[in-house]
């Protein structure tokens, strides 16, 4: 197993630090827009963190909606985590267009939470702390594109308005602690709009 960047080791030493936020749970969300690379990001630093869990918010979206999971995160998931209970949301398959097998997220001390909006408004109480990957939305999208190929090139059509629509009534970038950037070996961490208030802005080396 190949060891953490050394950004990443350090923060999430951090993150094991702060204050519970759901129950005895550390919920911090992973967003950025899509194709940025935030499930790789959130791979990477749950390993940082001992194999903490990962919930994908596209096992919460659906064909039919893609950004109306947040009654549904609440009741499956927040719920129990608060109450020290693990959760076992449904997950939705994108490829039968039907609800499928069920997750178990147990408590445990930091869970992460990753996806397009993961930071959002009615998401905020319950977290520890929102990371925002800095990536650029035409850059990310095209990444995206290019990773699923012309068979999901409609996918990606529905897709791109309704994330324009979603960040521009609802924005995470401007409420995360942390901003996370790609660098040639690894990532950076850099102080967010919101870094003061959890005292989470990166100490100088």
């Amino acid at each position: 197993m190949t060891s953490p960047s050394p950004a990443l080791g350090a923060l999430a030493a951090r993150l094991r630090t702060l204050p519970a936020s759901c129950g005895a749970v550390r919920l911090v969300a992973v967003d950025g827009h899509a194709g940025s690379g935030k499930s790789t990001l959130a791979r990477s630093l749950a390993a940082a963190l001992g194999d903490a869990p990962v919930l994908h918010l596209d096992d919460l979206a659906s064909h039919a909606s893609f950004f109306d999971w947040t009654a549904r995160l609440a009741e499956d998931v927040l719920t129990p985590l608060a109450r020290g209970a693990t959760a076992r949301p449904a997950a939705y398959d994108w490829e039968r267009r039907a609800w499928g097998r069920q997750l178990a997220l147990p408590p445990a001390p930091v869970v992460l939470l990753e996806g397009v909006g993961a930071g959002r408004r009615a998401v905020r109480p319950a977290l520890a702390a929102v990371l925002w990957l800095d990536v650029d939305r035409e850059v990310a999208w095209e990444r995206g594109r290019r990773r699923d190929g012309p068979g999901l090139a409609t996918f990606w059509d529905a897709w791109t308005p309704a994330e324009r629509a979603h960040f521009a009534a609802d924005p995470t970038r401007p409420y995360a602690d942390l901003l996370v950037r790609q660098v040639p070996r690894g990532y950076a961490v850099l102080p967010g709009a919101q870094a003061g208030r959890r005292g989470l802005a990166p100490r100088r080396a």
